[in-house]
């Protein structure tokens, strides 16, 4: 699919969606309202994987941290050819392109990850103790992406992911290396956390497009057991709200302009030994992963909220499926919430935008887990600059299948066309995988819709079992040429296909499709049965009725263990009145 076709499209369905605001956000109440006072939502994206990588984005989830892969890739390149690796992944992971796209889509809020490294050095790396050292480079990134995110009116939240020592013992989150002090651990560490918000805030104190500073990412410490738990039992959080209140006092001397947003323990979840509200522009996050989207599972917090009297935002979510993402950004919504998902981009396809890995790279991925042999050296560092350069925005798979679930669905339960069809009497080819965006029930069911794995107990597990092309329950496999198609289609499970017909009329449809063990599949009230096989076989199903204008063909499994559907193409079969 090309890009400037899915841009321009989705520009046009969700500009109507598009929240804009006017001036510094402040705290109004429970609210987060623009300078003239009117409440805003926002709906945001994280850049996570730009100034922090986490293995997982980049298929080194078992590497772990950001300094263990930067560690493999010298071993592989050297130094030299590794500083070079990262300065490209830096300059091309996200430019004014990703955040003009992100404005047309609908979005009105970015939220980007901070990793420490690229404003200060390590306390232990500091040529004088307590002196701090300043990188100008890291601070003009973070200037380049406020001008592109002023000049598309978008508002910039800075997040400090990855503070000085590491906040938690989710070590990839933070770049924590277990073997130095700890954010909880160091007096030093914390005294220059403290020293970066007052020079963030001194920075951009005088600038209207920067809608809050989020102190510290998701805590995750339990302090009576240093090193082990994160913080999910803990009763009082005494040292998580201190540090806080600290950086809080250090802002407020440069900067009583802009909101503080801050997180509980646990993830950003557990708030509890909270003290009174210290600031009157102060924001409550909360985080939310792979539970039930239902009232309960946000009870707690909105409880808080009017107990508390501060705003809430939803801070970080995401990592679903499109089903989970409609659901949960309905509920936040319904109770006037903003929340900001995660991420924009990585190696995956459950987010807007997809980065191609390559071969190249994933040789790489297998020699640093050890499922492979090593690379050649240039062979390699050629892979890492085709995947620095991949990051880039051209270069990326848009997903508009998320995009859809994310901005439009949450008010507009109706399907749409995943691409417009028109059926005027010459073959229509339609492939399987091309089913219509909308909710579950509307535009497609599947047996597997969602990962609920923090309610259930149980692993997590994919919804799309090929988890390729679409974030949908649909499974969806590639083929050997590459190109995508519908498997594990079972019994119960359908897909839907719009089309604008011309005229009236009875149409033949040929359906694509294979399965092992055979099986029946049908189009309204018309069956046709598979002969058990691994080949692609072709099946017509005749007679189908479809008046003029705004149609539909929904296609389903009647009796299917492993049905597998290509495409199918829609024939005229006999003339009818217009």
């Amino acid at each position: 699919m090309k890009f400037g076709s899915v841009a321009l499209a989705l520009a046009a369905l969700f500009s109507s969606t598009s929240a804009h605001a006017e001036g510094y956000l402040r705290v109004e109440g429970t609210q987060i309202v623009d300078d003239s006072g009117q409440p805003v939502i926002l709906r945001g994206m994280g850049l996570g994987g730009w100034m922090l990588q986490e293995g997982y984005m980049l298929k080194l989830g078992e590497v772990g941290q950001q300094h263990r892969i930067r560690a493999k890739l010298v071993e592989l390149v050297g130094e030299e050819r590794t500083a070079e690796f990262y300065r490209a992944w830096l300059d091309n992971h996200i430019t004014e392109a990703d955040i003009a796209q992100m404005a047309a889509w609908g979005f009105n809020s970015v939220r980007l990850p901070i990793h420490f490294d690229q404003l200060t050095l390590p306390v232990d790396k500091e040529p004088k103790a307590s002196i701090d050292t300043w990188h100008e480079e890291g601070f003009e990134r973070i200037d380049k992406l406020l001008a592109w995110s002023k000049a598309n009116r978008i508002y910039l939240i800075l997040d400090l992911h990855a503070a000085p020592g590491g906040q938690g013992n989710d070590l990839a989150i933070s770049d924590r290396d277990p073997a130095k002090p700890s954010l909880w651990e160091s007096a030093e560490n914390q005294r220059k956390t403290v020293a970066l918000w007052t020079r963030l805030a001194a920075r951009y104190k005088d600038e209207p497009w920067i809608g809050g500073y989020d102190l510290i990412n998701e805590p995750n410490w339990s302090f009576a057991t240093p090193g082990k738990g994160n913080g999910c039992d803990e009763t009082e959080n005494k040292a998580v709200w201190d540090l806080q209140q600290r950086i809080t006092a250090a802002i407020r001397g440069v900067d009583q302009k802009h909101i503080v947003i801050v997180e509980g323990n646990c993830w950003g979840n557990n708030y509890k030994g909270l003290p009174a509200a210290w600031d009157a522009n102060m924001v409550l996050s909360f985080h939310k992963y792979w539970n039930r989207n239902d009232a309960a599972s946000i009870a707690d917090i909105v409880k808080l909220r009017q107990s508390y009297g501060r705003p809430l935002w939803l801070g970080e979510s995401g990592e679903n499926s499109n089903v989970w993402y409609r659901d949960a950004i309905r509920l936040v919504e319904g109770e006037g919430i903003g929340w900001n998902f995660w991420p924009l981009k990585k190696i995956g396809f459950n987010q807007p935008l997809e980065i191609v890995a390559g071969d190249g790279w994933m040789k790489i991925t297998a020699w640093a887990t050890g499922k492979g042999p090593k690379p050649d050296a240039d062979e390699a560092f050629a892979a890492m600059m085709r995947l620095a350069a991949n990051t880039r925005f051209e270069n990326n798979i848009p997903h508009p299948d998320v995009i859809d679930a994310m901005i439009r669905q949450p008010h507009d339960a109706g399907a749409r066309p995943f691409t417009a069809r028109r059926l005027d009497g010459t073959p229509l080819t339609i492939r399987a995988v091309d089913y219509d965006l909308g909710p579950a029930g509307v535009a497609y069911r599947d047996s597997v819709d969602a990962n609920y794995h923090v309610a259930t107990g149980g692993e997590r597990s994919p919804w799309n079992n090929g988890t390729t092309w679409r974030n949908d329950g649909v499974d969806i496999a590639r083929g050997a040429d590459g190109a995508p198609y519908v498997g594990d289609f079972v019994t119960g499970e359908w897909m839907r296909y719009s089309l604008d017909v011309a005229a009236a009329g009875r149409w033949k449809v040929t359906i694509r499709a294979r399965s092992a063990k055979g099986g029946r599949i049908a189009l309204g009230d018309r069956e046709a049965s598979l002969t058990p096989s691994t080949d692609w076989q072709a099946v017509t199903l005749s007679d189908i009725a479809l008046p003029r204008g705004a149609s539909a063909l929904t296609l389903r499994a009647v009796a299917c263990d492993d049905c597998e559907i290509r495409d199918l193409t829609v024939n005229r079969q006999q003339s009818g009145a217009s």
